[in-house]
């Protein structure tokens, strides 16, 4: 029986209400067969959720998501996948090797510094806000760092700052009424439909998440601040390391936007206009992979970039960004036959993984591996095998397969 898999699961080393140790437990009460961490500029909680995928015997996937400035590349200077900040974009590192974890740490340490000194500077934007419109403001730290693990690694995001202030809100005005009429004329923030009635529900178990939710597209634009380049380093750069240490290197594919599939996005154009031109370029620039989220586009865009995909051999990722207690782990489209592919390319990042790590000539992308002359989707299929019948709860022994490539 075909099982779903999530590649791209965040936990609370980024923004989530997950902890590396619940997201294998989260993972398997969804029915996942797979599932894979995945936070914003950190890999500080890959240990952790490595070892609590062994206790539960689940297959896991290790990565991290930055951006990264696109100077140099033939879409210099355009918007690609990040709708705040043209000419960066959003990548993924897939399939990191364990025994890579603290060499990432290392070269994520400035790119951690640079951000938690932006969003301390976005904190004192936010607050001249929120002191005009006679809301509480926020102490960086205590209200911010405090719910994050910045002290262990972590990142912090713009999520965390409103996750924050949702909190305050919350403990100054209660839930409900009182808090929605505050919220609509002392903070001018526009609640409509579905949101409203969710927030005038005092029992709401995912207020706060809500509540930030409303406060995504209201305030970011009010107190964002664009990235420096030491925060989004050469597309370049980011990629070559990503080689250099036997990850796989991801574009993450977002698409236009016109009426939003899942209705979380507004009309907003992105990739589609040049995607003949983006995608071949990635390949030059050395990623391996385009990463995307099917149930975020339409089957039109999704069927166009698997095709460029095939013609310039980039892996297909799939994962369904998770980072909210209201989402679901699954992703039932993943069990269709037009992307049954994706489900062999997470059972295939699982056994890249395994084995790169005993090996780095056993990386998926190799050119010393044993199938380095096969086709690409031919070396998935075999990785995917490995990856199926190893025991994740000693995921170390995966290399005894090594005879099947």
């Amino acid at each position: 029986m075909a099982l779903e898999v999530n590649n791209h699961v965040h936990s609370t080393f980024s923004f989530s209400p997950y902890s590396p140790s619940d997201i294998p437990v989260k993972a398997k009460e969804a029915g996942l067969g797979t599932v894979g961490i995945m936070d914003h500029d950190s890999v500080s909680g890959c240990e952790e959720f490595l070892d609590a995928c062994k206790q539960v015997n689940m297959a896991a996937t290790i990565g991290f998501e930055m951006r990264v400035n696109m100077n140099g590349t033939a879409v210099e200077g355009r918007k690609t996948n990040n709708p705040d900040e043209p000419n960066v974009s959003y990548i993924a590192m897939h399939g990191i090797p364990r025994n890579q974890i603290a060499k990432v740490k290392e070269f994520l340490e400035p790119i951690h510094e640079a951000r938690i000194a932006r969003d301390r500077r976005e904190v004192e934007k936010l607050n001249a806000v929120l002191s005009e419109r006679g809301a509480p403001t926020l102490d960086f730290d205590v209200d911010v760092v405090a719910i994050s693990e910045a002290a262990n690694g972590g990142s912090i995001t713009e999520r965390h700052i409103l996750y924050a202030l949702s909190l305050k809100l919350i403990e100054v005005n209660g839930t409900g009424a009182g808090l929605v009429g505050f919220v609509e004329n002392g903070m001018k923030v526009p609640l409509a439909g579905k949101l409203r009635e969710l927030l005038l529900d005092p029992e709401n178990p995912h207020y706060a998440y809500d509540l930030l939710g409303a406060f995504k597209s209201a305030l970011v634009p009010e107190f964002f601040i664009p990235s420096d380049y030491d925060e989004c380093i050469s597309v370049y750069d980011a990629v070559k390391f990503g080689n250099e240490i036997g990850a796989i290197p991801a574009y993450a594919y977002l698409g236009d936007v016109g009426e939003s599939p899942t209705g979380d996005k507004k009309a907003e154009k992105f990739e589609d206009d040049y995607l003949d031109v983006l995608v071949p370029e990635l390949k030059k620039i050395g990623f391996k992979a385009i990463t995307y989220m099917p149930p975020r586009n339409t089957r039109e865009q999704l069927l166009r970039l698997q095709k460029l995909c095939q013609e310039n051999d980039l892996m297909e990722i799939s994962g369904v960004d998770i980072n909210s207690s209201r989402q679901s782990f699954n992703c039932p489209i993943l069990l269709e036959p037009e992307f049954s592919h994706l489900a062999d390319a997470a059972w295939a990042l699982i056994a890249h993984e395994k084995l790169s790590a005993v090996d780095p000539a056993l990386s998926l992308f190799s050119e010393q591996n044993p199938m380095a002359a096969a086709s690409l989707q031919d070396r998935v299929a075999r990785y995917a095998e490995i990856g199926r019948k190893t025991d994740h709860s000693r995921p170390e022994e995966a290399i005894k397969w090594i005879g099947d490539l």
